[in-house]
């Protein structure tokens, strides 16, 4: 078992050991901080069993091998603890480690023991104070003994002891303004900190606040210290009631107006300014029609005196009002006990020539839009108090849609109104009028007029052209729409319908409000078709229209759109033009050649901009020009022949020098390579080539001179062979 040994005055063991079994329990080892006799011997340890070889004392822990190292150590050999550096408690107030005795070869001989090392305080913290500066509020008047603050302080030292036992002083004491009271004001518990009043005296008034010099000790007064400041202001009580200065008012007020201000009253208030203590509230005693009214200026806190009702000269010229006054606070009951502050005004009401009067203003009126011109709007809209004649007039009329009477003021349309005017916002347009009595006073009023909308315009379909695919179980249909000029609710919804004597191959179904897709109801062949569509709005009554639709029904692909242009022609059953008959030789030579650009076929000069290019929904490619790699690009190209003559028989001689031309042109694509195009998007002016016919059909059509062209045209004229 363990056996401990006391080795220093300082370090304080308890009564003594205490045996447990075998083993020895060591009592908490007392180290006082900042010690200057370092190292400094603290206990020491030994085994009390016996052993035939050597004993090894090894110490582990916080303070030895763990943070804060280095501050204990021991002997290997004797067993003694000692401390290396001196202790601060407000950083580690106890230390707990580990002793254990070890063989030579590292075997534990013993059970560990625990040591603990209890840091001492030392007074070595001054107190502070948790502010620099502390601010309390005391009411001015307030009796001995009333709580005004609280501080604080905190002390490092270990606060079960002396050494951070607090206590609280005012050392000074100041005025402000300087030397307003000298008397001792406040005072303050030395234990907790609380500052109260002491004595009587504390006028806003006189003196505004105090400035106290505090002090803070430890040991409980006797220690160190530091000194703080607390500032105290002295609030304001409503102590003093508002009086008038002067007492009477001499006014005047104009007949027939309202709302103006005809002076202002005064009074003093000791109170301090900008608070409820100090601001005015102002009545009327003696105003049983409500004439007058009376408010407060917040910055002067002056009364202002207003007319609210028009006064009547010729009814009553003098008024004589009686004001009282009072704090929008109440008062306290510190104020003297002063009668209330009452004032006189003396209002003279001055006569003038009234101004004409408008019976409403704005002058409302609620109108259609397509009202006929010279139509009554209003009557009756304004009379003269004196009786005076009258002369009416339009002062603001942008659109120049009304007229009036000048001797009655009959307010007229002039004109349809139009809702889509810039000066129409709302369906609301404003006007003014001005009306002038006999001596030329006038008065204005704001015409405001509500136009209820009109169904004057028809729906209109849009696209009117577009294609669909011959098989109904490809065809997807031809989305349209329709716009109305008309506001709502006399545009949208639109009914879309079929004109069934018309259109007998053709539906049309209803998609939204605007939109509708027509479609055939049966497969039919490629080709154009018109198909007349009946559009109608929602207006009261609606209003139709008719549209016939060009829809061209062409032959599509797996993937539902329209095939080639020249598929397209030959699938279809209405006959070719020549100019049609021209691009499909052209493009029948360039698959033979693999060399020749349809573009080329004429002088560039010469293709009309729907042919040389290709626009949105026209379903013509557009070919982009590749640089040709087998001879230099940008050289100027040769002359392409001029447009033939109206003789066919001169088209093969055509069509071979335009192939010569293409083979001798360095800017067009390459033998070995084909034409690329693009699709450019819907909407385009230009038709498509599939399109392009000839006005008679297939049985009116000759071609018997395809067989006198040559070979090379051979093929066309077997595809088109009356037999």
């Amino acid at each position: 078992a363990w056996a401990g040994v006391l080795l220093t005055c300082v370090s304080v063991c308890g009564k003594g050991m205490v045996r447990v079994k075998r083993d020895w329990i060591i009592p908490p080892i007392r180290v006082l901080e900042n010690s200057k006799q370092v190292p400094e011997d603290l206990v020491q340890i030994k085994s009390d069993k016996i052993f035939t070889g050597e004993v090894i004392y090894k110490l582990e822990g916080p303070g030895v091998d763990q943070e804060p190292k280095n501050l204990f150590e021991i002997d290997d050999k004797t067993g003694v603890i000692r401390s290396k550096r001196p202790l601060d408690r407000e950083k580690y107030n106890s230390f707990t480690l580990k002793a254990f005795a070890l063989s030579p070869s590292g075997e534990r001989l013993e059970n560990p023991t625990t040591i603990e090392i209890v840091v001492l305080d030392q007074n070595d913290n001054r107190p502070a104070f948790i502010r620099s500066q502390f601010v309390g509020t005391v009411s001015e008047f307030s009796v001995p003994g009333t709580s005004v603050m609280s501080v604080s302080a905190t002390d490092a030292d270990d606060p079960m002891t002396e050494n951070a036992y607090l206590s609280y002083s005012i050392i000074g004491q100041e005025s402000i303004p300087a030397n307003a009271v000298t008397k001792t004001m406040f005072g303050i518990n030395n234990q907790t900190g609380a500052i109260y009043t002491r004595d009587v005296g504390l006028d806003r008034e006189v003196v505004k606040g105090f400035r106290l010099k505090l002090q803070v000790a430890d040991m409980g007064g006797m220690g160190l210290t530091t000194e703080g400041v607390a500032i105290i202001h002295v609030s304001d009580i409503n102590n003093h009631a508002p009086q008038f200065d002067p007492a009477l008012y001499r006014m005047t007020a104009v007949e027939n107006r309202q709302d103006y201000e005809i002076g202002r009253v005064n009074v003093t208030d000791r109170d301090e300014p900008g608070t409820g203590n100090w601001e005015a509230k102002y009545f009327i005693s003696n105003d049983p029609n409500g004439n007058f009214a009376i408010t407060t200026d917040r910055a002067t806190n002056q009364g202002i005196l207003k007319v609210q009702q028009p006064l009547d000269y010729e009814a009553q010229s003098e008024y004589v009002l009686t004001l009282t006054v009072e704090n929008a606070n109440a008062l306290s009951n510190k104020a003297p006990n002063l009668p209330v502050s009452t004032a006189r005004v003396l209002v003279t009401v001055v006569n003038e020539n009234e101004a004409p009067h408008f019976r409403e203003d704005p002058i409302n009126v609620v109108v259609l839009e397509s009202v006929s011109p010279g139509t009554l709007l209003k009557s009756n809209i304004a009379f003269d108090p004196d009786n005076s004649v009258l002369r009416y007039e339009i002062s603001r009329d942008p659109e120049r849609w009304l007229d009036i009477n000048r001797d009655t003021g009959d307010i007229l349309a002039k004109r349809t109104f139009n809702m889509r005017s810039p000066h129409v916002k709302n369906n609301i347009y404003t006007a003014a009028v001005k009306v002038t009595d006999a001596d030329g006073v006038s008065t204005t009023a704001t015409v405001v007029i509500t136009l209820k909308e009109t169904n004057d315009f028809p729906p209109v379909l849009f696209p009117l052209s577009g294609s669909v695919c011959s098989s109904v179980r490809q065809s997807s249909g031809l989305v349209v729409s329709a716009v109305d000029e008309d506001l709502p609710p006399h545009a949208a919804p639109f009914i879309f319908e079929m004109v069934d004597y018309l259109s007998l191959n053709w539906t049309i179904i209803q998609v939204n409000d605007t939109h509708a897709v027509l479609q055939p109801v049966m497969q039919l062949e490629a080709g154009e078709y018109v198909v007349t569509v009946m559009v109608s709005d929602s207006g009261s009554p609606a209003l139709s229209s008719f549209y016939q639709v060009n829809v061209t029904v062409c032959l599509c692909d797996a993937f539902g759109d329209c095939k080639s242009e020249v598929g397209a022609i030959l699938g279809s059953s209405v006959g070719l033009s020549f100019i049609a008959l021209v691009i499909i030789m052209a493009r029948y030579f360039y698959n033979i050649h693999n060399a020749f650009n349809i573009d080329m076929l004429w002088n560039p000069h010469d293709v009309p901009p729907t042919l040389g290019s290709y626009h949105p929904g026209s379903g013509v490619p557009r070919g982009k020009q590749p640089l040709r790699k087998d001879t230099p690009h940008n050289l100027p190209s040769p002359i392409y022949p001029r447009r033939p003559s109206a003789d066919p028989t001169d088209i093969e001689d055509y069509i071979n020098d335009g192939l010569e031309a293409a083979d001798n042109d360095p800017n067009v694509p390459p033998y070995d390579t084909a034409l690329i195009y693009d699709y450019e998007g819907d909407g385009s002016l230009a038709g498509s080539l599939s399109s392009i016919t000839s006005g008679s059909s297939d049985g009116d059509q000759d071609y018997d001179y395809l067989n006198d062209w040559g070979p090379r045209f051979q093929k066309l004229a077997n595809m088109y062979d009356p037999r």
